[in-house]
């Protein structure tokens, strides 16, 4: 049964945290967090506190499979099984130390699962011997006062296994998990870590004798709150209880007083969603809970979601506290009513942005191609088209059917050079593109707006030789469609333009937004 705790699904981040929910409902302080790897290869992890402390009693539950409850009900510890079960799925040795008074006597206790395995006693090993190097890591953090350290040794769970165990290749990946679970506890215990937020204490707590510093999602300071609500719930045992729910729209990364500022937003597809929070405690991060996929248009959205203990059973928190689940009234809540307009809202604040992106991405890409069309235009014919009034757009087409009087858009050149194709920030009825003269020459006008031009287009702007291909289709279409013209037909190349431009809308609705530059959301 020990080693089949050891399954539970926990994640290494997860586990570390679970341990560090026990410090926190321990009132402590100060938290220190050290990860160590010897030449050998063998990893120690130590947590030590200057929290309560426990007596010789206190100790032993706190080692018990399913131990009592703790009489706070809003403690972050609830089951009675995560010091044991996160401790062991990752080391075979999980060893408590701790004094309930700056006068007591260190006592520790130890779970060895070789020990179990050995003897065949599922026994946890007491003495008031403790190691020397725990006693000195409870001192440097609780000196003169009550504290805890938790130990795992014997860690087998956390690297893969290395020709040389203790090499540079163990030691950079170890390094790699120590950021990795920094970056966790700076979002897990944001609000514990954060002075300036006064919903929960403040706590220090340091990893490897650096800070781990806070890191709100919302960046209230700067963000848009969109939407709030306070929702009363009755419990299942008809207890009276709430719980909170506000949408923040972030500023786009050019909106940020400092690019360092923007760079620690992490604006990115796997940061959008809803955070859900726990007596203060994340407990279930960036995620849409099957209510929508994860896109770009939504990158500035993030949804905070606040309850206590009082819900637990309502949202079935699971033994790691990594999970909920929302009854379907709710669900359905949050997705069709309070999400409605904060998603409306993220995503035109993106389409605006996306724009401005698009039209800078895309500055001198289509140079190359107006000089190719003005080199081969006489070679390619087609219609000749004359302005005869460039205030009302009336122009004369002569093609091999006649001669015709049109009304088309009439233009004057953007910069030098740029009369044959030119791009626009929209064009009316959502087309992709639309036959125009510009400055007197045939052109035509590539609508920006259009999902083609940002998903096709954008992503290969640097690519001249395709930007020139598709340019070329795109005039190549405009020149035709004058080539072919007769008053019988002009509506017929109306509707073929709006067909097209809806038929490509819908091509390239699966393939992804275009990721412009460090500058767009």
């Amino acid at each position: 049964m020990i080693m089949g705790l050891r399954d539970t699904g926990y994640e290494f981040d997860t586990a570390v945290a679970d341990i560090l929910d026990n410090s926190i409902a321990a009132d402590a302080k100060n938290i220190d967090l050290r990860i160590d790897m010897d030449l050998r290869g063998n990893i120690t992890l130590s947590l030590a506190d200057d929290g309560c402390g426990m007596n010789r009693d206190d100790l032993l539950n706190a080692m018990t499979y399913g131990a009592k409850l703790r009489p706070n009900p809003a403690s972050l510890g609830k089951y009675g099984l995560g010091l044991k079960t996160a401790s062991t799925a990752f080391s075979r040795r999980l060893t408590v130390a701790s004094r309930a008074s700056a006068r007591a006597k260190v006592l520790a206790a130890t779970w060895d699962l070789d020990h179990v395995a050995d003897s065949g006693k599922w026994e946890v090993l007491l003495s008031d011997d403790v190691d020397d190097e725990i006693v000195e890591h409870l001192e440097e953090v609780a000196e003169n006062s009550s504290g805890t350290v938790v130990v795992w040794q014997k860690v087998d769970r956390l690297l893969k296994d290395y020709a040389d165990a203790g090499g540079k290749p163990a030691q950079k990946a170890l390094k790699q998990k120590e950021e990795q679970l920094r970056s966790h506890l700076a979002r897990v215990f944001q609000r514990f870590l954060d002075p300036k937020d006064k919903r929960a204490r403040t706590v220090s707590v340091r990893l490897n004798g650096t800070a781990v510093k806070a890191w709100n999602p919302f960046l209230p300071e700067l963000s848009e709150l969109v939407a709030t609500e306070d929702v009363a719930v009755e419990t299942p045992t008809g207890k009276d209880a709430s719980f909170s729910v506000k949408a923040y729209i972030l500023p786009r990364r050019e909106e940020f007083p400092t690019a360092e500022m923007a760079r620690e937003a992490e604006i990115s597809t796997d940061n959008q969603g809803i955070y859900i929070y726990r007596e203060n405690r994340l407990i279930k991060d960036a995620d849409w809970l099957g209510m929508y996929q994860k896109e770009p248009h939504a990158n500035l959205l993030r949804i905070e979601f606040s309850f206590d203990h009082r819900l637990d059973e309502v949202f079935h928190l699971d033994i790691k506290k990594s999970q909920i689940a929302l009854n379907e009234e709710l669900w359905t809540w949050l997705n069709e009513q309070f999400l409605t307009a904060p998603r409306r809202m993220a995503n035109q604040r993106y389409r605006e942005g996306q724009k401005k992106d698009i039209s800078k991405a895309a500055q001198g890409a289509h140079d190359a191609s107006n000089k190719t069309i003005k080199e081969r235009e006489a070679a390619a014919g087609g219609a000749k088209v004359n302005v005869v009034n460039p205030n009302t757009g009336e122009c004369l087409v002569q093609n091999s059917h006649g001669q015709f009087r049109i009304k088309l858009p009439v233009a004057a050149a953007a910069k030098p050079g740029e009369v044959y194709v030119a791009t626009v920030d929209s064009i009316e009825n959502g087309l992709l593109f639309e036959p125009t003269i510009i400055q007197g020459h045939r052109g035509v006008r590539i609508n920006q707006s259009h999902p083609y031009y940002a998903k096709v287009y954008v992503p290969n702007l640097n690519r001249s030789v395709l930007v020139q291909g598709m340019d070329s289709l795109m005039w190549a279409l405009a020149v035709a469609e004058w080539s072919a013209y007769h008053d019988e037909t002009m509506e017929h190349f109306k509707d073929m333009r709006f067909e097209l431009s809806k038929i490509l809308s819908k091509l390239v609705e699966g393939l992804p937004d275009p990721e412009l530059n460090e500058n767009a959301a």
